[in-house]
C-alpha cells in the first residue's frame, strides 16, 4: 500500500478533487473547462473584484450566511420550500449555484448571457403562495432584488473577514457593482452599486422580513443536520457558526441562534480562519497537477 505523506501533494489532490466535486458535481471538470478555456470576451477581467471575492475560500462561509439571510423573506423561502429541492437534493443546488457563479464571473459573455437566460426562464414558472396565502412569483423583481442584495452583502462580508486578500473600500464598491451586472441580467430593477446604496436597500427591505417557521426549518437542516459525511461534520460545523456570526444581530435573533461575542470572538472567527485557510489550501494549485476550484 502506497501511504501519501501528510501535507503532501498527493493530500492535498485528494482534498481538493474531494471538495470540488461536492461543490461541482460530476459535470464540475467539463464546466470547468469550458468556463476557463473558451475563448472570447468576459463581463468581467481578471482585476476585477468578483474575481477576487468568488474565487476565495471565503465563499464556502459566505454562501451559508447568504442562505439564513434571504430565508429571512417569507415569499423567497416559500418559493425555495417548495421548489428548490434543497432538503431532497441539496448538493445538487450547491452545484447548480456554483456553475451559475463561475460561469457568470469568469466564462465568456454568451455563456454567461445563457446561464442568466436559463435562471430566468426557471424563475418565470416557479410561482406558488407562502403558508400564509400570500401569492410570490420568482420572477418578482422586487423579491429578486431581495435574493441579489442579501447575497451580495453575505458574500462581501465573508471575503472582508476571511478572505486572502481584503477588498479596499473602492474595491468593495467595486464588487457591488460587478454584481450588479449580473442582476440587471437576471431582471433586478436599478441594483445597488455602492456599498451606501446596497445599505440603504438592505434598510428598506428590513419591514418585510420576518423568520416564518419554514425559515426555521431550514436554518436547523442548514446548521444542525447537514447532509456531509461524518468526517467532515465538524470542519461543516466551524464554517456553519462563522455563517451565523456573519448575520446582522437582527437576522440571528429572528432565527433564534444564540451568539456570544466573546465565544465568536476568540473560538468560533480563529477555527473559521483555519478551516478556511485549509480549503483554500486543498483547492490551490500544485507543482504536479492544477488543483480543482469551484470556478
Amino acid at each position: 500500500m502506497r501511504l501519501i505523506p501528510l501535507g503532501g501533494p498527493g493530500l492535498r489532490q485528494q482534498l481538493g478533487q474531494g471538495l470540488f466535486t461536492r461543490v461541482a458535481g460530476p459535470d464540475g471538470p467539463r464546466n470547468r473547462a469550458r468556463i476557463h478555456g473558451t475563448p472570447g470576451p468576459r463581463w468581467f477581467g481578471p482585476e476585477r473584484p468578483i474575481r477576487r471575492v468568488h474565487g476565495d475560500a471565503s465563499m464556502f462561509i459566505g454562501g451559508l450566511s447568504a442562505l439564513l439571510l434571504q430565508s429571512l423573506h417569507p415569499h423567497a423561502m416559500a418559493a425555495v420550500a417548495a421548489h428548490s429541492g434543497y432538503r431532497g437534493d441539496p448538493w445538487g443546488r450547491l452545484q447548480r449555484t456554483s456553475t451559475f457563479l463561475a460561469t457568470t464571473t469568469f466564462g465568456t459573455v454568451e455563456h454567461a448571457q445563457e446561464a442568466c437566460a436559463q435562471v430566468r426562464a426557471v424563475h418565470e414558472r416557479i410561482r406558488g403562495r407562502t403558508p400564509d396565502g400570500d401569492p410570490y412569483h420568482a420572477a418578482d423583481p422586487h423579491l429578486l432584488g431581495w435574493v441579489h442584495a442579501a447575497e451580495v452583502d453575505s458574500f462581501l462580508r465573508a471575503h472582508q473577514r476571511f478572505g486572502t486578500a481584503p477588498l479596499s473600500d473602492d474595491g468593495c464598491d467595486g464588487y457591488i457593482a460587478d454584481t450588479a451586472r449580473v442582476a440587471a441580467e437576471l431582471g433586478v430593477l436599478d441594483p445597488p452599486r455602492n456599498r451606501a446604496e446596497l445599505a440603504r436597500l438592505l434598510d428598506d427591505y428590513r419591514p418585510e422580513l420576518r423568520a416564518s417557521p419554514q425559515a426555521r426549518e431550514a436554518a436547523r437542516f442548514l446548521l444542525l443536520n447537514p447532509p456531509v459525511p461524518l468526517a467532515a461534520r465538524l470542519p461543516y460545523g466551524v464554517l456553519a457558526a462563522n455563517a451565523v456570526s456573519l448575520l446582522p444581530d437582527w437576522a440571528a435573533r429572528e432565527l433564534r441562534l444564540p451568539r456570544l461575542p466573546l465565544v465568536d470572538e476568540w473560538c468560533v472567527r480563529p477555527l473559521g480562519q483555519a478551516v478556511t485557510s485549509a480549503v483554500r489550501w486543498a483547492m490551490a494549485p500544485s507543482r504536479s497537477a492544477p488543483a480543482p476550484t469551484a470556478s
